[in-house]
């Protein structure tokens, strides 16, 4: 399992980089300890926020309302909350 990736009370944790303002929302392979994700959504008003629920939650095939933001608001680093994904579902992020 990557270090981006881990299992708490039945969800996943994912730590994400985030970088807003991009050409196409993508997943540009790990940074760190995180998974980076760039935007085509500007990080005005929530919108890139908003934009990165959104397609996680389109990668792993659940619903909008399945993905939480647990921390990093204002913040590049991030920590979502899924639930209902299986463990494995770090391959459908990366397009495996």
């Amino acid at each position: 399992m990557p270090d981006w990736l881990r299992e708490v009370d039945g969800a996943i944790i994912l730590t994400i980089h985030v970088q807003p303002g991009a050409k196409r929302s993508e997943v540009a392979g790990e940074y760190g300890d995180a998974l980076k994700i760039r935007l085509a959504a500007p990080a005005v008003d929530g919108r890139a926020n908003a934009a990165l629920l959104a397609f996680i939650a389109q990668r792993l095939g659940l619903a909008r309302s399945a993905v939480e933001l647990k921390s990093g608001l204002t913040s590049r680093r991030k920590s979502l909350r899924v639930t209902g994904a299986r463990p494995d579902a770090w391959h459908c992020l990366l397009g495996q």
